[in-house]
C-alpha cells in the first residue's frame, strides 16, 4: 500500500529500519503509558455482590469491569505494601 504522504512511514517500514539497526527514536515520544496485554477470565459472583457492583458502576457512570479492576488493583497494592512492612 502506497503512503498518502511521502514523509509518512508505515509501522512495517519503521520495523524494518529497526531491524537494520537504524535509530528509530524520532518516531516515538515516550509520553504515553505502556499498555500490557490483557487476559480474559470468567468469574462467578454472588448475586448480591454483583447487584452492588452494578449499582456502583451505574452511579459512577462506568462499567462493572472498571470497578472490579480498580478494586482488585487497590487490594493488590495494599497486600504488597503490608507484605513489605514485615
Amino acid at each position: 500500500m502506497k503512503n498518502i504522504l511521502s514523509n509518512t512511514l508505515t509501522a512495517d517500514e519503521i520495523a524494518k529500519m529497526a531491524d537494520n539497526g537504524e535509530d528509530i527514536s524520532r518516531f516515538f515520544t515516550n509520553t504515553g503509558t505502556m499498555k500490557y496485554p490483557s487476559c480474559q477470565v470468567q468469574i462467578d459472583f454472588p448475586g448480591e455482590m454483583f447487584h452492588e457492583l452494578d449499582e456502583l458502576a451505574s452511579k459512577l457512570h462506568v462499567n462493572i469491569q472498571a470497578i472490579i479492576i480498580t478494586y482488585l488493583r487497590q487490594a493488590l497494592d495494599r497486600h504488597y505494601l503490608a507484605k513489605n512492612r514485615t
